[in-house]
C-alpha cells in the first residue's frame, strides 16, 4: 500500500512538473511571436508567414511522429472536430495573435489572453452542452470586464483615445479561436490520444500551410532573431509543448495540473523583459493578477451544480 501511494505521489509530482513545463513553453509564445513579427514600425516576418510557417514546421515533425508510431488514419466522426481544431489552433489563434502583437507589447497581450482558460470552459459549455454554475458566468463576465477596462486605460495612456483598440479586438479573437480549437480537440482526445490529436491537426493543415509558407516567404532581409523565434513557435509552441502538457495532465490529473496554467500570463510578462526589453509595469501586473484571480474562482465553479 505504501509503495502504491509513493508511486501515485511520484506520478502526481511528475505530472505537475511536466504541466509547468508545458505552461512555460506556451507562455513564451507571446514574446517569441512578437520577436518573429516585429512591430508596426520595425516589421520582421509577416504574421501570415509566421502562421503558415510555424504550422508547416509542426506538420512536418508530426508526419514523422505519426509514421513512427504507425498511427491509424482518423475516422470519419473524428475529422470534423480535428478540422475545427485546425481552424482555431493552427490558423486562427496564431494569425490573430501575430497581427495583434504588431501593435501591443507581449505584456499587454498576456493580460488579454489570460482569459483563455475561462473562454475554453465557456466554449465547452456551449459546444459540449456542459452546464456550469451561475458563479462561473459571473466570474467569466468579471474577467472580461477587467480586460476591457485594462485595454481602455492602456489605450488612453498611449493617446489612442477611449475605447478598445483594433489590436485588442484581434487578441480577443485569438482567445475565442484557441478556445474553440481546444474544445474541438478535447472531443477526440479520449479516442485518439492527446499527442496524436495535435499531430493530426498539424498534418491535416499541411495542404494549406505548405503553399501558404511558399507564397508568403519574405522578400526582404530578416533578422536572425526573428527566424529563431519562428523556429521556437513552430517546434515548441505548436507541437512539442502539447506533448509535455497533455502528458502532465494524464500523470498528475487535469484538476491539479491545469491550475499551473494560472502562472502563464506572469511567465509571459517576465519573459518579455529579457527577450524584448519590455519593462515591468505595475498596472499590467495588477490587472494580470486580478484576471487570473477571476479565472481561478471561475474554474472552481465550472463544474455543474449538484443535482437534487
Amino acid at each position: 500500500m505504501k509503495r502504491m501511494n509513493d508511486d501515485n505521489t511520484r506520478r502526481e509530482h511528475q505530472g505537475l512538473w511536466l504541466g509547468f513545463l508545458g505552461v512555460v513553453i506556451f507562455a513564451l509564445t507571446l514574446p517569441m511571436t512578437r520577436l518573429a513579427t516585429g512591430t508596426a514600425d520595425a516589421p520582421q516576418l509577416s504574421p501570415w508567414f509566421v502562421t503558415w510557417g510555424r504550422a508547416a514546421l509542426a506538420g512536418s515533425l508530426s508526419a514523422v511522429y505519426l509514421l513512427a508510431v504507425r498511427a491509424p488514419w482518423p475516422q470519419a466522426a473524428q475529422r470534423g472536430p480535428l478540422f475545427l481544431s485546425l481552424a482555431g489552433n493552427a490558423i486562427g489563434y496564431p494569425l490573430l495573435l501575430g497581427w495583434g502583437l504588431r501593435h501591443v507589447t507581449a505584456s499587454h497581450a498576456a493580460v488579454v489572453t489570460a482569459l483563455l482558460p475561462l473562454a475554453t470552459a465557456a466554449a465547452a459549455a456551449w459546444l459540449m452542452q456542459q452546464r456550469a454554475r451561475l458563479g462561473f458566468w459571473v466570474f467569466a463576465s468579471l474577467g472580461s470586464a477587467l480586460v476591457a477596462v485594462y485595454s481602455v486605460l492602456r489605450a488612453a495612456q498611449m493617446g489612442h483615445g477611449v475605447g478598445l483598440t483594433w489590436a485588442d479586438t484581434l487578441l480577443l479573437g485569438a482567445v475565442v479561436a484557441a478556445s474553440l480549437g481546444y474544445v474541438a480537440g478535447a472531443k477526440v482526445t479520449v479516442s485518439m490520444g492527446a499527442e496524436k490529436v495535435i499531430s493530426w491537426v498539424c498534418v491535416m493543415a499541411l495542404p494549406i500551410t505548405l503553399p501558404g509558407t511558399w507564397l508568403t516567404w519574405p522578400e526582404h532581409a530578416i533578422a536572425s532573431t526573428a527566424w529563431l523565434a519562428l523556429l521556437y513557435v513552430g517546434v515548441f509552441s505548436m507541437w512539442a509543448g502539447f506533448f509535455a502538457w497533455f502528458r502532465g495532465l494524464s500523470l498528475g490529473g487535469p484538476l491539479r495540473v491545469s491550475q499551473t496554467q494560472l502562472l502563464q500570463p506572469f511567465v509571459s510578462i517576465l519573459a518579455a523583459v529579457p527577450l524584448l526589453g519590455e519593462s515591468l509595469d505595475a498596472m499590467t501586473l495588477g490587472f494580470a493578477l486580478l484576471v487570473v484571480l477571476t479565472v481561478f474562482m471561475g474554474r472552481r465553479m465550472a463544474s455543474p451544480p449538484a443535482s437534487t
